[in-house]
């Protein structure tokens, strides 16, 4: 499959290298400008390549944003109109700004999200999960004890998708529910950055 990864942090970074591992090609974009990727595209070697952010969603099957929430608002939309976009931002008022509707719980930042990208299949997803143990933490399909990361979105075929990606590097996925539910997923959640099993994770948000 071919992943367009938007945001070369630690988490854009980490999934770069994990999905090229598990063979699917990859672009990686980030404000900074091709340069600022190079030595992370020859990493990861063959499977990756640098481009600009309306590159990398123009060439994604699946979009993942690794990047500040309030950055949404420089998002190429018109590239990401279609497609399965992975929204793995944390909304952070003292680093974003305030923003009153999502202070106040009237919305959520997915949900922000994806009415700024009209058409685009909007999946929260690794907002959860610390870099460190989503590069460390993955396992076969079948093993015992296996970490689940929860997934939310309003399109079951673009979850089904994400979902296979999560199998693909090592984790179960957890449908937490349309993308309203994202707020359960969020900092200071019961499953926020806690190794929970699929199981446990339906316990925890029970």
């Amino acid at each position: 499959m071919r992943i367009g990864i938007i945001g070369t942090g630690r988490i854009g970074a980490t999934l770069a290298e994990l999905l090229t591992r598990a063979g699917h090609d990859v672009t990686v974009a980030n404000s900074r400008g091709r340069a600022a990727v190079a030595d992370l595209v020859a990493e990861l070697g063959p499977r990756a390549t640098a481009g600009s952010a309306a590159e990398a969603a123009a060439a994604g099957d699946v979009v993942v944003l690794a990047i500040p929430f309030v950055a949404y608002r420089d998002l190429p939309a018109a590239e990401l109109a279609g497609k399965i976009v992975v929204d793995a931002n944390n909304y952070y008022p003292a680093r974003d700004g305030q923003f009153p509707e999502l202070d106040d719980g009237s919305t959520t930042s997915s949900e922000v999200i994806a009415a700024a990208l009209s058409g685009a299949r909007v999946v929260k997803a690794f907002n959860t999960v610390y870099y460190v143990h989503l590069r460390d933490d993955g396992r076969p399909t079948g093993t015992p004890g296996r970490r689940a990361i929860p997934i939310a979105g309003d399109d079951p075929d673009a979850k089904e998708v994400v979902a296979g990606l999560l199998d693909d590097i090592g984790f179960d996925a957890f449908d937490a529910g349309p993308l309203a539910a994202g707020r359960r997923l969020e900092p200071g959640s019961p499953v926020y950055n806690v190794p929970l099993t699929r199981d446990e994770m339906a316990a925890a948000l029970a």
